[in-house]
């Protein structure tokens, strides 16, 4: 049984990797190759379109980390939930989000569907 809430964190990690390559290293070790991405503002199928944008959201928000929201992760079966935080570290979440995690049978992570919470006023 894939043990969920390390591959909650191993996500969460895959998002705050700012090296490219061990970026890339993550994805490749923890997401399926045909992973799905997707929320409000993006949509990737696959591991370069996740590295893609994970890659674009590093560069939007420079600096600033994941980290998981109150109330850990809530799991059963092949599925995940949890909200996570992005802000400057020990500092209010400047983005709060909400996502759903769908594991594959081979304990990999297989689709992410995402909502945003709380985003920055333009």
């Amino acid at each position: 049984m894939t043990n969920l809430q390390q591959l909650a964190d191993q996500y969460l990690a895959t998002w705050n990797e700012s090296d490219p390559a061990a970026r890339r290293k993550l994805i490749d070790t923890y997401w399926a190759a045909d992973a799905s991405y997707t929320d409000p503002l993006a949509e990737a199928v696959g591991r370069d379109a996740v590295d893609a944008v994970i890659g674009a959201v590093q560069s939007q928000f420079p600096g600033l980390v994941f980290s998981l929201g109150a109330g850990g992760v809530d799991a059963h079966h092949n599925l995940a939930r949890f909200t996570w935080d992005l802000g400057p570290a020990g500092a209010e979440a400047l983005v709060v989000g909400f996502d759903v995690l769908v594991a594959t049978e081979d304990g990999l992570i297989g689709a992410v569907h995402g909502f945003l919470d709380k985003v920055p006023s333009a």
